[in-house]
């Protein structure tokens, strides 16, 4: 009996709040955002709904303490609207290209059709207001694991192209590599950029960096991938589904990259990789070896400064490209160099290597004496990695536009 008499207490009283917020303009409809009140509208619009001294709350007529609630409710709801963010679920609320990533669940009752959004970057303060309803849950913001929300600020081409596997080997134990031919003549990318990879029945959308240069895409319609084993959708499709012939769509983005134009100062490089972070460095390795060999040959076009390479892994069986960056070493001796090293190797190192490879991470003093106005610094790895190198360079007085880098997770 007692539990019946709470449960209707329970109904009557969000009958009465539903009637007041009405009253204030939050209607069972969504509608556009100017119909909400300000907070201090609230307790000022149509006073004659509000309960009269010793009235007894009933239908029209909210207590106190349910003013009070639909009060904060519309400060909340307030609070988010001039931060920018919509209170309707029929809109769709996009800051810089990016689409709101939260969400508060509909209050049964309350809501009654509106659905509040909220965007995981207001700061928490804002959100305090929230903090004093009694909302069933709250969506908590998470870590950006995924490629699309990771990168869902950066830019994007907007030609969206088919591809065709033509080329699939294993570059290391845990890497194997792509060979695609791009079916669309207008697909472009620029040195150190990435593409979205879409697979046909699988809905995650991958990111992998391209690792060729941009001269073999325009000239034989072929872009190259190396993608590292995990359980990730799209990479695990790569490893365990991907044959010849497989066909995948792409769409290029990144605003990681080397593009200079004919006329640009000459710069030196310097590409410091962590990992299967060599991928993006090695299409602007190769880009460079391109401009050089073009200079070479017409006595026209950019003209490249030197370039040094810095490359960390675990051993030398996780180094990828060894092959085709001291096929580089070589046939430019004066204008790339590079420098390997392994963090834990446990096996004698090949005699080909071994000119090339320290046992141990990269000391900052190497990259600071390469430091000049001419150098600009490309850094793509673990985030631990890239975030040292960038703070050790802005402390030895680099300019912030002169480092550039790339954290993938």
């Amino acid at each position: 009996m007692a539990r019946a008499a709470a449960t209707s207490c329970r109904r009557r009283r969000r009958r009465n709040v539903v009637t007041f917020l009405e009253q204030l303009g939050v209607q069972e409809r969504p509608r556009a955002l100017p119909g909400l009140p300000r907070p201090h509208e609230a307790l000022h619009a149509r006073p004659e709904a509000a309960a009269s001294p010793g009235h007894p709350p009933g239908p029209g007529r909210p207590s106190g303490r349910e003013r009070r609630f639909a009060l904060r409710l519309s400060l909340s709801l307030h609070c988010l609207t001039v931060h920018g963010v919509t209170c309707h679920s029929p809109w769709r609320h996009v800051t810089s290209g990016r689409s709101v990533a939260g969400a508060v669940d509909m209050i049964p009752g309350v809501f009654r059709g509106c659905a509040g959004t909220i965007c995981s970057q207001v700061p928490s303060w804002r959100l305090s207001a929230l903090r004093h309803l009694t909302l069933p849950r709250v969506m908590k913001s998470h870590k950006k694991t995924d490629h699309m929300e990771r990168t869902a600020n950066v830019a994007r081409w907007e030609v969206v192209s088919t591809a065709k596997v033509c080329g699939l080997a294993d570059e290391s134990p845990s890497v194997k590599m792509l060979r695609l031919h791009v079916a669309k003549k207008d697909l472009a990318f620029r040195a150190g950029q990435w593409v979205d990879f879409s697979i046909p029945g699988v809905p995650v959308v991958g990111g992998f960096s391209i690792c060729s240069s941009p001269r073999l895409l325009q000239q034989e319609r072929i872009l190259e991938l190396a993608v590292k084993y995990t359980t990730h959708p799209p990479a695990l499709w790569v490893h365990s589904q991907c044959t010849l012939d497989s066909e995948v769509a792409l769409r290029v983005g990144g605003d990681f990259f080397f593009d200079p134009q004919p006329h640009d100062a000459s710069r030196n490089l310097v590409l410091i990789a962590g990992g299967v972070g060599i991928n993006p460095l090695l299409s602007i390795l190769r880009h460079a070896a391109d401009l050089l060999r073009e200079r070479a040959a017409t006595g026209r076009g950019y003209e490249v400064g030197t370039v040094s390479l810095f490359y960390s892994a675990r051993n030398t069986s996780e180094l990828l490209f060894t092959k085709n960056i001291l096929e580089l070493v070589n046939e430019f001796p004066e204008k790339i160099a590079c420098s390997l090293h392994v963090t834990k190797q446990t096996t004698p190192i090949s005699a080909d290597l071994k000119p090339y490879v320290t046992e141990g991470r990269i000391k900052e003093e190497e990259i600071r004496d390469l430091i000049s106005r001419e150098t600009l610094f490309y850094i793509c790895g673990p985030p631990p990695m890239t975030d040292f190198f960038s703070k050790q360079l802005e402390g030895s007085h680099v300019p912030r536009e002169h480092i550039c880098f790339e954290k993938w997770w």
